[in-house]
C-alpha cells in the first residue's frame, strides 16, 4: 500500500522535507492534494481528517502521513516514523535519537525562516509587516545562520565516521533535509548566500552530494518538485536580502 502524504498544494514548504525522503527511497507514495487537484478533493480530503470529529488521532496540521490506518504528523516525527522504513536512519538505536534531534534542530531553523517574512503574525500579510521583516531578515542572516549552519558545520566535523554524512556512516533523512535548507536558503537570501560555499564548505559539500543521488536529481529536475514561490516558507524578497 502507497504512503499517503497530505499537505497544501501550490508549495514546497514543510511538506518537502518528507517528499525528498519518500523520493530518495523510491517509495511509492500519493501526495493527495496534488493528485486529486483535478477535482478538488484532495484538499478537502486534508482538511476532511483535520476536522474530523470521529478519527481519534487527529493532526493539528499539515503535513501529515497515512500509513494504513496509523496517521504520523510533524515534520520530524514523521522522517524518524519513515526513517528505519525507507533506510535513512541509523541502524544504532541511540543514534536514532541523535538524528531526531538534529531535525528538531532543522524545525526550529524552519520556523525561524518562516519568521523573517511573518514576524508579527501569520495572520497578516506580508505588506503588513514588512518593516519588522527587515529587521528580523537582518538578524537572521547575521546572527541565526551562522548560529545553525555553523553547529551543522560543527557536527559534520566531528562525526567519527566521516564528515560526508551528518551522523553514522551513511546518508540520512537528516541529510536530506539539510539539503532542502541549503537550497532553501539561497533562494530566499542568494546575495547573503554568496560566500556560503566558503564559510560552510562541510555543509556545502553534502548539499553537493545529497544533488548528486540520482533519485533525487531525477526528482529534482521533474514536475513534481514544485518551484520556490513566494507562498511558501522560503521565500525571496529583495528588501529582505544583503550582501554577506
Amino acid at each position: 500500500m502507497a504512503y499517503e502524504l497530505y499537505y497544501w498544494d501550490g508549495i514546497q514548504g514543510r511538506g518537502e522535507f518528507v517528499r525528498l525522503a519518500l523520493e530518495d527511497a523510491g517509495v511509492p507514495y500519493v501526495d493527495i492534494a496534488r493528485g486529486a487537484k483535478k477535482d478538488g478533493q484532495g484538499t478537502s480530503a486534508m482538511l476532511k481528517i483535520i476536522n474530523s470529529k470521529i478519527e481519534p488521532h487527529i493532526p493539528f496540521a499539515p503535513p501529515f502521513l497515512k500509513d494504513g490506518e496509523l496517521i504520523v504528523s510533524h515534520v520530524a516525527n514523521i522522517l524518524q516514523y519513515l526513517g528505519p522504513k525507507l533506510g535513512l536512519a541509523p541502524k544504532d538505536d541511540g543514534l536514532r535519537y541523535v538524528a531526531h534531534g538534529l531535525q528538531l534542530t532543522i524545525t526550529d531553523m524552519v520556523a525561524e525562516v518562516h519568521d523573517t517574512h511573518h514576524p508579527i503574525a501569520t495572520s497578516l500579510y506580508y505588506e503588513d509587516q514588512k518593516d519588522a521583516a527587515k529587521a528580523r531578515s537582518k538578524d537572521f542572516i547575521e546572527n541565526r545562520v551562522p548560529k545553525f549552519i555553523g553547529y551543522f558545520e560543527r557536527v559534520l566535523k566531528q562525526n567519527p565516521h566521516g564528515d560526508t554524512q551528518i551522523i553514522g556512516d551513511a546518508i540520512t533523512y537528516v541529510d536530506l533535509s539539510i539539503f532542502q535548507v541549503v537550497e532553501g536558503l539561497h533562494y530566499a537570501f542568494p546575495r547573503a548566500m554568496k560566500k556560503f560555499s566558503k564559510q560552510y564548505p562541510r555543509v556545502a559539500a553534502l548539499h553537493d552530494a545529497v544533488i548528486e543521488r540520482p533519485a533525487i536529481a531525477a526528482y529534482v529536475d521533474s514536475d513534481r518538485r514544485l518551484p520556490f514561490n513566494e507562498s511558501g516558507i522560503f521565500r525571496h524578497y529583495p528588501e529582505l536580502d544583503q550582501d554577506a
